[in-house]
């Protein structure tokens, strides 16, 4: 079951997401209130790919990259991990089965917020029940630590086999400028032919584990001010130049005029 909430100020988003209740969570923004929690990948298997395929496409998917982004990379090692390489795939705009999160709820709601014209959506995961205490239905011993995607060959049994009903919240060892940048943090589902709420939802637990935070999008104006003091940009979310171009976007609403009359 999704706890379902609805908030209509910034001041109330901030009063939930800062509560005892949703503390040590992560939190994933989308623009669009009505999106599901799926996977680049599962979008764009479901358009293109007859669902027998979707294994046999996946793997080849990888294999593909690791064949060929040697050329562009100075250090070669994240490919022979492949979590990372799935880190490094999403990094770079391919479609891969990992949801991006953030422990930041403030992070997430600027996802969500950035380019919303109708609801948009916060999805918050009670990480710490992942953690230490729910379970898969039918797998009582499938823990965090046992389905360790950074584990040998725990990504290849648990997720590309695709026959376990498993989400498991969490990192490469290794991480990138922008998962640091953006507190990142993954959601990586066993299942991609279901979406993450159904995989959550059947977890044995005796509380939630998947919240939903609808946004009006009346609080879009004030919020995004708000965001931009606490220095939360796409120039600072994605640390390179691709990023800084990004942020012009938003930059075209600002207009901060200074005692020179001068906006900067």
């Amino acid at each position: 079951m999704t706890q379902l909430y609805e908030v209509e100020s910034w001041k109330d988003f901030l009063l939930l997401v800062e509560s005892e209740e949703l503390r040590g969570w992560a939190f994933r923004g989308q623009r669009d209130a009505e999106w599901g929690l799926e996977s680049s990948l599962t979008r764009r298997l479901k358009q293109f790919v007859p669902q027998d395929k979707w294994a046999e496409q996946e793997d080849r998917a990888i294999r593909v990259f690791k064949r060929k982004a040697h050329y562009f990379l100075n250090d070669t090692s994240s490919l022979k991990d492949d979590f990372r390489c799935l880190a490094l795939m999403q990094h770079h705009g391919a479609p891969t089965r990992l949801l991006d999160f953030t422990k930041s709820p403030y992070v997430a709601s600027y996802f969500a917020l950035q380019s919303c014209t109708t609801p948009a959506a916060v999805f918050a995961v009670n990480t710490p029940a992942l953690w230490h205490e729910a379970t898969p239905p039918g797998f009582p011993e499938l823990n965090r630590d046992a389905i360790d995607p950074r584990n040998s060959d725990s990504l290849n049994r648990y997720y590309l086999s695709n026959n376990y009903p498993v989400v498991w919240p969490g990192e490469p060892w290794t991480m990138d400028r922008r998962i640091v940048a953006q507190a990142g943090t993954f959601m990586i589902p066993g299942k991609i032919d279901v979406t993450v709420e159904e995989l959550l939802s059947n977890y044995v637990y005796d509380r939630p584990i998947l919240a939903k935070i609808v946004l009006s999008p009346d609080i879009r104006k004030e919020a995004m001010e708000a965001l931009y003091r606490m220095n939360i940009s796409n120039a600072t979310l994605f640390p390179d130049l691709d990023g800084l171009a990004r942020s012009i976007s938003y930059e075209l609403e600002v207009s901060w005029v200074g005692t020179s009359g001068q906006s900067k």
